[in-house]
């Protein structure tokens, strides 16, 4: 499951990554080892995680509704990444592209 992401990691090493507020919720909650605090504050602790904001709550607002208006929508998880991206002048770096790709002005780095 990590065998791509941790490739991609290993080849932009001297770049800091962050995770969402949402991302490090979403691996709190997953049935993976990391579901054990301890665990999974070691696999969350190289990464800065950033905060919801006012200005990340602002670019949710305005994907949502671009978003509703073209009949694309994408889910809350999704767009609170992508708002948060934004917010923080920041690519996301993401295996499903296609959902990210909708948000407008968000760079997108596959891998």
């Amino acid at each position: 499951m990590f065998g791509a992401a941790s490739e991609f990691l290993r080849a932009h090493s001297d770049e800091r990554f962050c995770i969402t507020f949402t991302i490090a919720g979403e691996l709190a909650a997953g049935s993976s080892l990391r579901s054990e605090r301890t665990k999974w504050f070691r696999f969350i602790q190289p990464f800065r995680i950033l905060e919801s904001s006012a200005d990340a709550a602002w670019e949710f607002g305005l994907a949502y509704k671009y978003l509703q208006s073209q009949g694309t929508s994408i889910g809350a998880n999704y767009l609170w990444i992508g708002a948060t991206g934004l917010a923080n002048s920041l690519p996301v770096v993401t295996r499903n592209a296609r959902e990210f790709q909708r948000i407008p002005g968000l760079e997108v780095l596959s891998y």
